[in-house]
């Protein structure tokens, strides 16, 4: 049998990192075991269902390489065969028409009426089995109906009994019919509910194994009640722990905003394997307990048994612009930029300056070896991709911001560098040829004549080079530069016209 798995979000806005996860562990799961990912839009909520939304969905699987191996599935296609399975059911007895006046029964919130409706038949004690259409002959239902009378249809759940199925991560689960109501199939206009459109369409596609937060548990004790009553398989479900907010509340979009956004990470300058590294562990742990995985290694490590039951926590602080996401996806983010392969960070490189307007097509051609070199010097102390057109701006262009806390330590707190910088630019000019080693020689050897500290022109020659009172070692930064800009810099002043 060829497991066949899918992902299956509702494009009601941006593709939430905990949909994101689920996403992830289905196509690990599905390319661990030779099988198919396969992508169904859930599109039914016309009201609240965008376009924007499905493209946002599909350009974060993109983004983070999750790709799908059959075409995309829309449910709202698929209404016809859902409305089709409910008269089935119907045909059969095994469903029923609930002819409750819809005063009663209010399709716009009908999950919150079943709900209310089975509170307070608990408080009464009356079985959930006591609708009063549930038992009515199918003559009286048949004419009732032909008469244009409004109803929605309703699975008849066996009074006695249970569901029970055995979660591949939580293990066994049961819960008895008494604690389910005949669950609504379709509404009084006609329109199929969650619950049947997801069965539905599981058949259709020949879903073997179900993959998704534990928040759908409760649904799949209902569902398997339709599978039964359809005489369909009932696939293998595995449910995910869910992924919490610092204060163990639910992670939510409506609360937390774009930091539980895919897209909010793409914009703010994450590597996409890095990202999707930490989605991963966001639940899930390697046997070897290793934190850096290529996309190869999380498949050949991922295991549904490795997938703990313990919620995971999305640490960040909301109102800390240094920790608005959780650390450990920043440090794994500089982790990728420090050490994966230059051939693989230059094109994302590429892509941060040209949206910044800091790209020149020379980096592709004549001057690829030293954009290439540029970038090997500059990545070590960089968290994001947007390092590179911040930080590291003035690798890239002449005009560039300087730190003001490296004004204050480096150039302004010592009034001799106005002219001492001027000086050492003459010395470097006449440097040839210009490198790391000759550079640093004349560097030392200017302190010396000079009668000061070396340190204090290293110092203040990265700030007025870079902008920056930390970097790369200052000799290199020369090299990279070259003597044209690091003379041109050295003799600006531009931080004494400016002060």
């Amino acid at each position: 049998m060829t497991v066949r798995v899918r992902f299956a979000p509702s494009p009601t806005g941006y593709l939430h990192i905990g949909a994101a996860r689920s996403a992830l562990f289905n196509w690990l799961y599905a390319r661990k075991v030779g099988g198919k990912f396969l992508l169904r839009i859930e599109d039914t909520d016309l009201q609240r269902s965008t376009d924007e939304s499905t493209r946002s969905i599909i350009e974060g699987l993109e983004w983070i390489g999750l790709d799908y191996d059959e075409e995309i599935v829309f449910q709202s296609a698929n209404a016809d065969k859902h409305r089709a399975a409910a008269n089935r059911l119907l045909e059969e007895g095994k469903a029923y028409r609930d002819f409750t006046p819809k005063a009663q029964l209010d399709d716009a919130n009908v999950k919150q009426g079943i709900a209310e409706r089975a509170r307070a038949q608990t408080a009464e004690g009356l079985d959930k089995r006591s609708n009063p259409f549930r038992d009515l002959s199918s003559e009286e239902s048949n004419r009732r109906a032909a008469a244009g009378e409004p109803f929605a249809v309703r699975l008849k759940v066996p009074v006695t009994g249970q569901t029970t199925f055995d979660d591949m991560v939580f293990g066994p689960q049961e819960r008895s019919y008494a604690e389910i109501e005949d669950l609504v199939l379709l509404r009084s206009d006609g329109n199929p509910l969650y619950n049947l459109s997801v069965v539905m369409d599981d058949i259709e596609m020949g879903i073997t194994h179900v993959i998704r937060g534990q928040d759908h548990l409760t649904n799949t004790h209902k569902q398997i009640l339709i599978y039964e009553a359809l005489g369909a398989a009932v696939p293998k479900f595995a449910h995910l722990p869910l992924i919490l907010a610092p204060n163990k509340g639910k992670l939510s979009k409506r609360k937390h905003g774009e930091v539980v956004s895919l897209t909010t990470y793409r914009d703010k300058g994450f590597v996409p394997a890095a990202f999707r590294n930490f989605l991963a562990l966001l639940g899930w742990s390697p046997p070897d307990a290793k934190e850096l995985l290529s996309k190869d290694e999380l498949v050949n490590e991922f295991s549904l048994e490795g997938i703990g039951r313990a919620n995971a926590i999305f640490n960040f602080k909301e109102d800390d612009p240094r920790h608005w996401t959780d650390d450990k996806a920043l440090w794994m983010n500089a982790e990728y930029i420090r050490t994966m392969p230059i051939d693989e960070l230059l094109p994302l490189v590429k892509r941060e300056l040209r949206s910044n307007k800091l790209w020149r097509e020379e980096y592709e051609d004549e001057d690829r070896e030293w954009f290439a070199r540029t970038v090997e010097l500059i990545r070590q102390r960089f968290f994001t991709l947007k390092d590179f057109s911040a930080q590291g701006r003035a690798y890239f262009s002449d005009d560039f911001d300087f730190e003001e806390a490296a004004l204050k330590k480096n150039l302004l707190k010592e009034p001799s560098l106005r002219k001492l910088l001027p000086a050492l630019a003459n010395k470097m000019e006449a440097v040839d040829p210009f490198n790391a080693e000759t550079a640093e020689a004349a560097l030392r050897g200017f302190a010396d004549e000079a009668g000061v500290k070396a340190n204090l022109l290293i110092n203040a020659s990265r700030t007025m080079l870079t902008g920056q009172a930390v970097g790369p070692t200052m000799f290199e930064i020369f090299d990279v530069l070259g003597r044209k800009s690091s003379v041109e810099r050295l003799r600006s002043g531009v931080p004494w016209f400016s002060a």
